[in-house]
């Protein structure tokens, strides 16, 4: 396969509240890299930053305001995975399969960080619901990659949300656990589950609907 069969870094547009403004902060911004800071490092960051959240999450559980830093490391990887692919695309020096795989694997990686970070704040039952949430969260990243495989078009946002809105969201909750604490958060948790499952269910299924129609339009042309 050479390159210009290959779509993996080339994103359906994003259908956010956020997209436009961030396609804008990063057009302008891509050329100010220096020379010696390539795409590749960008993406390699995220392992360094998978580690400092969840070194941050089992600090924070005597102390929330370690939080305040895994704050900072959700900013960092949407700083780098952000600017990585678009590094290359500007300088023409992109790897692309490689980036697609590295770059999502260690979506994943850093996802599952996140929980193993919040699941030193709670106990009991609520430490197992957050540990559940990781292959939840790890089923729409599947969703996505192997909806690309069947249709070759490679969409990262469902119901308006995206990787963006989501970090927001996380850094949101870190500052009301910083403030409120986590009596609040343990209270919802079990409805977090069953929402997530649900909009999870509601992704698929648009999905292999889409798909299917494909499928169905494609045996049509070759019936006629």
């Amino acid at each position: 396969m050479d390159n210009q069969d290959f779509g993996g870094d080339k994103k359906l547009p994003m259908k956010t509240l956020l997209a436009k403004y961030e396609r804008k902060l990063i057009d302008k911004n891509v050329s100010k890299f220096p020379g010696w800071l390539q795409g590749y490092h960008l993406t390699l960051m995220t392992i360094p930053l998978s580690a400092g959240i969840i070194i941050f999450g089992y600090l924070a559980k005597n102390n929330f305001s370690w939080l305040w830093l895994s704050s900072l490391m959700l900013f960092l990887q949407w700083f780098t995975d952000s600017f990585d692919g678009a590094l290359g695309r500007f300088r023409d020096t992109g790897i692309p399969k490689w980036g697609y795989f590295m770059d999502h694997f260690l979506d994943f990686v850093f996802m599952s960080s996140i929980f193993i970070g919040y699941s030193f704040l709670v106990e009991g039952t609520n430490k197992q619901i957050v540990f559940m949430l990781i292959p939840v969260f790890g089923c729409f990243m599947v969703s996505s990659y192997l909806a690309f495989g069947a249709t070759n078009e490679f969409k990262i946002t469902y119901l308006w949300a995206g990787p963006t809105e989501i970090r927001i969201w996380f850094v949101i909750l870190n500052c009301l656990i910083i403030k409120l604490g986590t009596g609040w958060i343990e209270k919802l948790l079990i409805y977090i589950l069953v929402l997530s499952v649900v909009f999870l269910c509601i992704v698929v299924y648009r999905t292999q609907k889409y798909i299917w129609n494909i499928d169905m339009e494609d045996k049509s042309k070759i019936q006629l």
